[in-house]
C-alpha cells in the first residue's frame, strides 16, 4: 500500500493437529509486533457494532476465535474494504492509522484481539473527521 503505512493483512496461524484436536500459536514473529495485550469480543449482538476508532501506533491482529463478524477497514485515503473473519485458521493484522468498524457478528461469536501494547486513551481516534484530518497531516508528513 503507498503512503507509507503497513497495509492489514490476512496472516495464517499456525496449527498443530493430532488425535486429540488442534492448538493454535501465535507468537510475535508470525504477527510482526510483540504482545502486549489479549482481549475478546463476545455476547454481541448481531446487530451491533464494535471499534469505530483508529490507532495512532498500536498494531493489532483480529482472529474469529468462534463464529464470524467482518471489519470494515478504511485508511483515510485510498483503501476502504470489508475483511469477513471466520475462522480461527486466520487473522487479521491491522497496522496503526486504519479506521475499523466490526460488524455482522454471528450467534455466539468470539473476536480475539492481539495488541502490541497496554491500553493507552491517547492512541485512539475516536471522531473519524479527527482521524482523516490526523491521516492527512501523517502522510504529508512522509
Amino acid at each position: 500500500m503507498p503512503h507509507g503505512l503497513n497495509a492489514p493483512r490476512i496472516v495464517d496461524v499456525p496449527i498443530i493437529r493430532d488425535k486429540r484436536g488442534a492448538i493454535a500459536v501465535l507468537e510475535p514473529p508470525t504477527l510482526g509486533f510483540p504482545i502486549g495485550r489479549t482481549y475478546f469480543l463476545f455476547d454481541v449482538d448481531e446487530f451491533a457494532e464494535r471499534g469505530g476508532h483508529a490507532h495512532r501506533s498500536l498494531h493489532q491482529c483480529l482472529i474469529a476465535a468462534a463464529g464470524c463478524f467482518t471489519v470494515q477497514l478504511d485508511d483515510g485515503l485510498d483503501l476502504q474494504k470489508e475483511v469477513e473473519l471466520n475462522t480461527p485458521q486466520q487473522g487479521l493484522i491491522l497496522p496503526p492509522g486504519h479506521w475499523r468498524r466490526i460488524h455482522s457478528f454471528s450467534s455466539r461469536a468470539i473476536c480475539l484481539v492481539l495488541a502490541s501494547d497496554v491500553y493507552d486513551e491517547s492512541d485512539y481516534i475516536r471522531d473519524h473527521a479527527e482521524f482523516l484530518a490526523w491521516r492527512a497531516e501523517h502522510d504529508s508528513a512522509r
